[in-house]
């Protein structure tokens, strides 16, 4: 049929990829089934089945053709019938002669093949005749029996009809003979080969095993299956396993604890102890060291003792005075420690201890190792908590705070409340792991890819992220109550509203199943209405968005849940998580989160508060200066992600738009829509500017379709207009993919690497996933490697100038300052040319700075 109609299913979507994939593997899992598969080259599989038809008739068989397919009718007669599946609820059908005939309005069932000539058929894009629809083609039918004989008597029709008849004669025949199923296809028929026969136990667990079908092997085996593991997990391999199969690998291990493993962990208390101690400490290169506070807040916790350790199931324990003047004593004596730059300090999240120290009076200088981060460059997917890391690289199980508690008898919650001989095995083991895990990890850390992001980029990044965190940012408490005030009215307003529109007044807006019944049930706003697992009504934004144009009341609802989460998640909660003392708001930006390299933010998330809806940006009007002699400064990287692409992919037509400095969603939309950039309009920049962001997440027809609201087809045909125009861009994702494919991870401009391990997943929806983030990785890590840079080489000058103003947040392509007005203009040129200059790409990096007496106004 395409070759004889090269038109045939042109209208259809492409194969998705995955399906292409997947064909081998159904293939597999059918025949372990023991269930026959037959096929012919050259014929679609409605002519293997209308072949099959005729021979199994011949044979005597009475043939039931499963299909909802309306095309199959024209195969029915006394011994084959068509079964149509049940579907929407409604139960399944069979269809014999009667039922076709009273269903396309004709005398016998090969006729339903005249009908499709006529009328054509949408799915397989059949043109039919112009102007005859189902109706027509069975009147036209009874009257001249086939296409043929309406040709023949197209004399007897009258205007159009006869006009469109005699026009399209040979289109119409055409697509008749487009519609005919072929019946006698040479295929050998042998009743016995296609009785159904138990299934091969041993292929389908084999099949299930590498498709991490677990389900399904209970289902059809009744038994458990697990996939299987390529190798020993290891340290050098660990990234290639998910967080299950490391769990699972612990969990299979008999652990080592505090009481099997030979140690020497000394409470050291006296004044002569302490300084045996320090004199100890001054005589090795490195150390490891970690605290021990009164809660899990650096800014609020007081320190209760210090551990050190510099040799395996060795350490010691130095616990503090809860009072500050008392710790500080105990401090002091370790200060020539902290501060000799020579030395090595060793520690699991040192940010926090650096933070605790800092409150009290002394700045760590050594050099640093951070085992917490150093494993998350080297398995950045995995967990980097001690305890995880204990377990899997030493095959040990720390204690636990919790079991030390229990042990002692004791109810309260914090180290304040043991006594230092309770503490010392706990505290001590601490530093005794950490410095075990630095050995297990060093060797690794050498490496090429690693050593540089290690030293330069996130262990630097350490202190500028807890000087960040202390400074913390400025908030107007009395406009969050003004603002946590307005919302509340506006909800009430709205609730009001809803219900009116709903006409039910004793109904919970805020109950997902009480709102779906009134949405469903009472006012009907969708016939086919979405339920969730647990059989109620699916009321989701992401759902409700979807009938915003079917009832008023879906609109309401969607911009009450806006607001009410705006109040709910940020403004009411914001001025109880200013800190007592300073007044401020202190986040806590985490190293170790984001697989990516992205910082991640939290207590409060300063990375979500809203900026693209007007209520959102409102927030940020209560982020203030410091004070009078201050101004906040905002600093934005233009388009980072997008600059990244032209750089990495070496598209020469991208990065000649950036080179010009136009603006690049206009001059995509030029490029993309073949028109002069000064006719790109609001529209097709709005456009351009979806694919632009899209590309770097692998974004298809749909996904774009999706965020266009427009049809796949215009959204397949901008995607490929865009992809001609920037030809490189296509190439270069797929040699990323190909390249993790063979390597197992994919890298940023500075050699980060990010994991995927199911790259090569014959589960095509999980593989799917993973060659996504192989598009996407290299794009959003190195983004993140930039601005990381950028902080720490601000920071560096800052602080060698000695500035009052200040680094006090990060937003992903953003940094905040709190601004002295007499640094302004110094300072605005030091951002601009450390943010510009991080790196060096083959287009220019470009940061719009601006300030204001807000952040809001400084964006």
């Amino acid at each position: 049929r395409h070759e004889e109609y090269p038109e045939y299913k042109a209208n259809r979507d492409a194969t998705p990829e995955d399906i292409k994939i997947s064909v081998p593997w159904i293939i597999k899992i059918i025949e372990a089934f023991n269930i026959p598969i037959i096929m012919k080259e050259g014929f679609e599989a409605d002519d293997v089945v209308g072949s099959l038809v005729k021979l199994s008739e011949a044979e005597g068989f009475t043939t039931y053709m499963m299909t909802p397919d309306k095309d199959y009718g024209q195969l029915v007669t006394e011994n084959t019938f068509m079964f149509r599946p049940s579907n929407g609820g409604k139960d399944p059908e069979i269809w014999g002669i009667p039922e076709i005939c009273e269903r396309f309005g004709v005398k016998r069932p090969e006729q339903v093949i005249d009908v499709l000539g006529l009328q054509g058929d949408a799915a397989d894009n059949i043109p039919g005749i112009p102007g005859i629809g189902a109706k027509t083609a069975s009147k036209l039918l009874l009257a001249y029996d086939s296409v043929e004989g309406l040709i023949e008597h197209s004399h007897e029709l009258k205007g159009k009809q006869k006009e469109n008849v005699e026009q399209f004669a040979e289109q119409g025949l055409l697509s008749k003979h487009l519609a005919t199923i072929v019946t006698d296809i040479p295929l050998e028929f042998n009743a016995d080969e296609l009785l159904i026969s138990e299934p091969n136990k041993d292929d389908l667990r084999e099949i299930f095993a590498d498709l991490e079908f677990r389900n399904l092997a209970k289902r059809v085996l009744n038994e458990e299956v697990q996939a299987p593991v390529s190798g020993p997990i290891e340290g050098k391999q660990i990234s290639m396993f998910s967080e299950e199969e490391v769990i699972d690998e612990i969990a299979s291990k008999e652990q080592e604890t505090l009481e099997t493993v030979e140690h020497n962990y000394m409470l050291v208390s006296t004044d002569e102890e302490i300084d045996a101690l320090v004199n100890t400490l001054s005589e090795v290169d490195s150390y490891c060291f970690d605290t021990e506070t009164t809660g899990v807040n650096p800014l609020t916790a007081k320190i209760v003792g210090m551990s050190f350790s510099i040799k395996a199931h060795e350490a010691w324990w130095v616990p503090t005075p809860l009072d500050r003047d008392g710790a500080i004593k105990v401090i002091e004596k370790f200060r020539p420690i902290f501060e000799d730059e020579s030395k090595q300090i060793i520690a699991q999240n040192l940010k926090y201890d650096y933070k605790i120290m800092f409150r009290y009076d002394v700045d760590i200088k050594n050099k640093v190792f951070d085992t917490m981060l150093a494993h998350y460059l080297m398995n950045p997917d995995m967990k980097h908590g001690m305890d995880v890391l204990s377990e899997v690289y030493l095959n040990y199980k720390p204690v636990s705070i919790e079991t030390l508690i229990g042990k002692k008898g004791k109810s309260q919650k914090t180290m304040a409340d043991l006594d230092p001989t309770e503490i010392t095995d706990y505290a001590a083991e601490d530093a005794d792991v950490t410095l075990q895990l630095k050995k297990e990890f060093e060797k690794e850390i050498e490496k090429e890819h690693l050593k540089s992001l290690f030293d330069d980029v996130e262990v630097p990044l350490i202190k500028v992220l807890a000087h960040m965190e202390m400074e913390g940012v400025n908030i107007d408490k009395e406009a969050l109550y003004e603002y946590s005030k307005e919302l509340g009215t506006t909800l009430t307003t709205l609730e009001a509203e809803v219900k009116e529109l709903a006409g039910e007044d004793e109904f919970n807006l805020d109950s997902p199943k009480q709102l779906g019944v009134v949405l469903f049930e009472k006012l009907e706003i969708s016939k086919k209405p979405k339920k969730t697992k647990t059989g109620q009504y699916a009321t989701s934004e992401d759902v409700l968005s979807k009938h915003v144009h079917d009832h008023p009341i879906v609109g309401k609802i969607l911009d009450y849940r806006q607001l009410r989460k705006l109040k709910s998640t940020y403004v009411d909660p914001l001025p109880e998580m200013a800190n007592e003392e300073s007044g401020r708001i202190h986040t806590n930006y985490m190293q170790t989160i984001a697989a990516t390299g992205r910082l991640s933010s939290s207590n409060p998330n300063l990375q979500n508060i809203p900026i693209r809806s007007a209520k959102g940006r409102e927030i940020r009007k209560a982020f203030i200066p410091r004070d009078d002699q201050h101004i906040l400064l905002a600093a934005d990287y233009s388009q980072v992600e997008l600059r990244i692409i032209a750089a990495l992919s070496k598209d020469k037509a991208m990065i000649e738009a950036f080179h010009e400095g136009a603006d690049f969603h206009a001059a995509t939309a030029a490029k993309v829509f073949h028109v002069d950039i000064a006719d790109v309009d609001r529209e097709m920049r709005s456009k351009a500017k979806a694919v632009n962001f899209g590309i770097s997440y692998g974004q298809g027809a749909f996904g774009l379709s999706q965020n266009l609201n427009i049809s796949r087809g215009e959204a397949k045909e901008i995607i490929e207009s865009y992809f001609s125009q920037f030809s490189r861009l296509k190439d270069y994702q797929t040699e990323n993919i190909e390249f993790a494919q063979k390597n197992g991870y994919v890298e940023t401009i500075l050699g980060r690497r990010r994991y995927l391990k199911d790259i090569n997943s014959a589960n095509a929806v999980v593989r799917g996933f993973a060659e996504r983030n192989a598009i996407n990785a290299p794009i959003q890590g190195s983004a993140a490697d930039v601005i990381k840079i950028a902080m720490i080489n601000i920071y560096n000058v800052f602080q060698k100038k000695a500035f009052k103003s200040k680094m006090i947040m990060q937003v992903h392509d953003e940094l905040v300052f709190d601004a002295h007005k007499s640094e302004l203009d110094e300072i605005t040129g030091i951002i601009r040319d450390e943010m510009q200059n991080a790196v060096t790409l083959a287009v220019p990096l470009k940061v719009d700075i601006d300030t204001g007496s807000t952040w809001l106004d400084a964006h």
